[in-house]
């Protein structure tokens, strides 16, 4: 895709952040948009944003729930006629050890962050096969490259994204379609996921800290802007990159990843810990 003008985007998460941000430029360049959110009034805030000069229509959704996920799909079609990008961008966060983590906490963030993508993925692509050319973007995280600790459910479930986007790819290629696929890794960006975050009890036992202390140190590591996001998400789609790294922390993890692939779990741990005896 190397124009989004007169176009149709579909996003999901985009009352705030990266999803906010990627809806208000691609109604800059004249593309229609398709926006969910569970949060209504921002998802509101967003279209009102996007300006009139663009189709806008938003719908508040659950992106766990796969049969809302497939209704909206068809919505969105039946509203716009066609549909060429889709961006699988809600997300939340997870943090807790192995040992303290319910499989409930597992399965709240496993639906959302990966099922979620694998809804909207398979919703809308016979749509944008129908349409003749397309691009899916699934937001996975530098922490689907590289683990860290306590965020074992946050990694399983962008390492989950990664895996399924990057097979993705190489089935629209060996078939022969019309759709492409990109894989997005934002290293720390400046969003609302470290507040809405679930932190467990025993982060505070693991760290030294308490759970909004951790949040907090948290927040100070998001150093990108969204709308610096959405610029590099979207020249990632119009080059067709299999995967994009945003920011220089995502670039600086990869690297030690690709150097150190087992090490670099001793460099994290060791780092934390120095923290935790300050």
């Amino acid at each position: 895709m190397e124009t989004f003008t007169d176009r149709t985007a579909a996003i999901t998460g985009a009352a705030s952040g990266i999803g906010r941000a990627l809806a208000l430029r691609l109604a800059g360049d004249g593309c229609h948009l398709a926006l969910a959110d569970r949060d209504a009034a921002g998802l509101a805030e967003t279209a009102a944003l996007a300006g009139p000069q663009i189709r806008v229509t938003t719908a508040e959704l659950d992106v766990a729930d796969e049969k809302a996920v497939y209704g909206w799909a068809d919505q969105v079609v039946a509203d716009h006629g066609a549909v060429h990008l889709v961006v699988n961008n809600a997300g939340v966060a997870l943090s807790g050890t192995v040992g303290s983590l319910s499989q409930d906490d597992y399965r709240w963030i496993m639906d959302i962050n990966f099922w979620g993508v694998v809804y909207g993925t398979k919703a809308f692509l016979p749509h944008l096969e129908a349409a003749g050319a397309g691009h899916v973007v699934n937001l996975s995280s530098i922490f689907g490259v590289a683990a860290q600790p306590l965020m074992s459910g946050y990694n399983a479930s962008k390492y989950a994204v990664r895996g399924f986007t990057e097979s993705l790819r190489q089935d629209l290629e060996l078939t022969g379609s019309a759709v492409s696929a990109t894989c997005v890794h934002p290293g720390g960006i400046r969003t609302n996921i470290a507040r809405a975050a679930r932190i467990d009890d025993s982060v505070a036992a693991a760290t030294g800290t308490s759970a909004g202390a951790a949040a907090s140190e948290f927040e100070r590591l998001l150093n990108t802007s969204p709308d610096k996001a959405a610029r590099t998400i979207l020249d990632g789609v119009r080059r067709d990159r299999r995967r994009v790294l945003i920011g220089p922390d995502a670039w600086a993890i990869d690297s030690m990843v690709r150097l150190l692939p087992t090490t670099y779990q001793r460099i994290v741990t060791g780092v934390m810990r120095s923290r935790r005896g300050r």
